[in-house]
């Protein structure tokens, strides 16, 4: 019987992440370059939410958000976990809570990666196709 693999091997690594008090214009821009779908949200070197995409599109729904600042936006008190929390416990905080990231933080409160729903996407298939290879 195989090992359950901790985050640190399945997450997305380096991260992309944005101050608070900068532009939700910025952020949009940032995300579709990137390509990302949620930008962990720090202040003075301490993280402080995250910004998803869905916050992006409901508050662009409302007059005058060209001026909202990612703070206005932002997901307060995202999920957290560390480097070498199990991968069965991280999906299943997420499926329980609907959450659509987790956000990987070392002791010292750095950002060191981020798993997302589309990463826990990507396992299953590989472990599907490796498992059921036909």
């Amino acid at each position: 019987m195989k090992t359950m693999p901790k985050i640190q091997k399945v997450m997305s690594t380096q991260p992309h992440t944005i101050g608070q008090d900068i532009r939700l214009k910025t952020a949009m821009n940032m995300m579709r370059e990137h390509g990302v779908r949620h930008l962990p949200v720090e202040q003075g070197g301490k993280l402080v939410g995250v910004l998803t995409d869905r916050d992006v599109k409901l508050v662009s729904a409302f007059k005058g958000s060209d001026s909202m600042t990612v703070e206005e936006a932002m997901t307060p008190d995202p999920y957290t976990v560390g480097p070498d929390v199990a991968l069965d416990h991280v999906v299943s905080e997420m499926a329980e809570h609907k959450y659509g990231c987790a956000i990987v933080m070392q002791d010292n409160g750095k950002v060191v990666g981020i798993f997302t729903a589309n990463d826990g996407l990507r396992v299953l298939a590989e472990t599907l196709k490796t498992r059921y290879h036909e």
